[in-house]
């Protein structure tokens, strides 16, 4: 059961960090016509794209210990969570967003699964502990 979270986790996190180095090379020119970017938008992308690469290695850091970093584990899935709410939001007030965007849509909304698998990875280990 930890190896297959370890395993979930690694191929997930490659999502962020795509999503990240994408964003702080290309900008918000990488989604939309360049003439349309303002400064404030790119500079707001980029930030938020930096932060993806952070979710990224916060991700890489617990995977090894990932039974034992629940303090750490939680408030990182709830805020991709939150991240995923604010999204849901905008595609139901603004419109669907490109297929890859409503995939990761779709995996943040889900997070709160992954939150359950790694509760029980964490209570097996804490059980053969006593």
């Amino acid at each position: 059961m930890k190896r297959g979270l370890q395993i979930f986790l690694a191929v997930f996190s490659l999502a962020p960090l795509y999503f990240g180095i994408t964003g702080v090379f290309f900008g918000a020119a990488g989604l939309m016509p360049p003439g349309d970017v303002t400064p404030e938008i790119d500079s707001q992308f980029r930030y938020l794209s930096g932060l993806y690469i952070g979710f990224a290695a916060i991700i890489w850091w617990f995977i090894p210990n990932v039974d034992r970093h629940v303090w750490l584990f939680r408030p990182v899935t709830l805020a991709i969570f939150l991240g995923g709410l604010a999204r849901l939001y905008s595609y139901l007030n603004v419109g669907a967003p490109a297929p890859e965007m409503v995939a990761g849509i779709g995996i943040e909304l889900a997070l709160p699964l992954i939150m359950i698998w790694q509760t029980a990875v964490a209570r097996k280990t804490a059980r053969q502990g006593d």
